[in-house]
């Protein structure tokens, strides 16, 4: 694997750099913390140039003051383009759009223009409208990479999985660096439980640079569903080495040197991982009308998992939610194998097989003698007074009792309840 970060474009030159090189930029600053605080404390001293200040401020993420510094900046292709994408990461559409559109009246490339105008209208959830600025480029058909890719995410947006998967593979064709296509075809294998071809996209991606966090760390699970927990912990540590503070990885890291000691059934685990992330695909990857996507999110339901616990009976008893819309979520659903309410009955036999397997573990738990834990000489020789020999017999005790044995102090009293708590357990309470 390369490392995440390389090599750095400066903003502050005596020459502008190109949007091109803008965009190494953009990637190589937010590739680790240390580049991206050195970073900010440039964009802090130049803060006097609007344009460059202004610039640095969306590679920085804080869209709010980059469009204060833009709006007073010297009218360019590199102003326009900018203030476009402050405006969209702030969902601020309309304004995007005729940032991007001022963009090419300053001669910034057309298809340039277009196709971010084309990204804007699909987080807008303007699917017809990015289709049609799609549709003036089709000159560009197996000639731009950036095309299929947006091709392929307009597509993805609407469900059309198949058709998003082909355009990220001619993107890829076209440029076999493309970090995002790359990764949007990883991560749609992913889910399809591919394992192999998502392996594959992944390890692409880290054989350039800057890399993807995402991509690594979504190659470090499958890696870890696989068995192979070096190669997921060589994976963590490359993030970490860059972004030391990133929780997820941190924790990430922990759940990897956990597995190496667990004894689980393995295949159950890849399944219901596979599963997880399944379920967690959002509504609004599916292609539904705007009534019927509205009515779901008022519901709460945001998530295909969400939807798969919810019954006919949970739609139709919502105001506004008829029948029209309930047979367009189940043809839905039908054509990928799943019904409503599937999730409550799996969840339901799960819990099941679960609970024997938890009521045998903790049958053996509480047979665990008091010896066996780790506790002060004063703790134990208590404990021993009072005749609690195991852990069901402690459990058994409440706080009254156990301070009412001499020499059991408040301090004894917190030392048991935190071991118990590492159990999962508690002293009796009364009503």
């Amino acid at each position: 694997m390369v490392s995440i970060a390389q090599t750095e474009v400066d903003l502050f030159g005596a020459e502008p750099p190109s949007l091109d090189e803008l965009e190494k930029l953009s990637s190589f600053v937010n590739s680790g913390e240390i580049n991206k605080l050195k970073f900010a404390k440039k964009v802090q001293k130049h803060s006097g140039n609007n344009l460059t200040a202004g610039i640095g401020l969306v590679i920085l993420g804080r869209n709010a003051e980059a469009i204060e510094k833009l709006k007073n900046a010297r009218d360019c292709k590199e102003k326009f383009i900018y203030l476009g994408y402050a405006f969209r990461q702030l969902e601020m559409f309309d304004k995007a759009i005729a940032s991007f559109d001022k963009a090419g009246k300053k001669q910034a490339d057309s298809l340039m223009v277009a196709l971010e105008k084309t990204a804007t209208l699909r987080k807008a959830g303007r699917f017809d409208e990015a289709a049609k600025e799609l549709k003036a480029c089709a000159n560009f058909e197996k000639v731009s990479a950036e095309y299929h890719f947006q091709l392929g995410r307009l597509a993805d947006a609407q469900g059309q999985y198949d058709e998003a998967i082909t355009n990220y593979e001619i993107a890829i064709e076209l440029d076999t660096a493309h970090q995002k296509a790359l990764f949007h075809l990883a991560y749609a294998c992913d889910l399809r439980g591919d394992d192999e071809a998502a392996i594959d996209y992944y390890r692409q991606i880290t054989k350039t640079a800057p890399v993807y966090i995402n991509a690594i760390l979504n190659l470090a699970v499958l890696y870890e569903d696989a068995g192979e927990y070096d190669k997921a912990m060589e994976c963590v540590d490359m993030v970490l080495q860059s972004h030391p503070n990133h929780k997820k990885a941190i924790l990430f890291a922990k759940d990897i040197n956990s597995s190496k000691v667990m004894v689980y059934d393995e295949e159950r685990e890849k399944r219901r991982d596979r599963q997880s992330r399944i379920l967690e695909i959002p509504i609004s990857d599916f292609e539904l009308s705007v009534r019927s996507r509205n009515c779901l999110k008022k519901m709460g339901i945001l998530t295909l998992g969400d939807l798969l616990r919810t019954t006919e009976v949970d739609l139709l008893s919502y105001k506004n939610f008829g029948e029209t819309s309930l047979i367009e979520v189940k043809k839905i659903l039908d054509l990928k194998g799943l019904t409503l309410g599937m999730a409550l009955e799996d969840e339901t036999a799960a819990t099941g097989d679960e609970n024997g397997q938890e009521d045998r573990a903790k049958e053996e738990l509480l047979d665990k003698s008091v010896d066996d834990i780790e506790l002060s000489v004063r703790a134990k020789n208590a404990l021993a007074n009072l005749g609690v020999l195991t852990l069901a017999e402690l459990v058994g005790k409440t706080e009254a009792e156990l301070l009412g044995c001499k020499n059991f102090g408040v301090t004894s009293l917190n030392e048991i309840k935190e071991r118990l708590t590492g159990y999962g357990l508690s002293l009796r309470t009364l009503e």
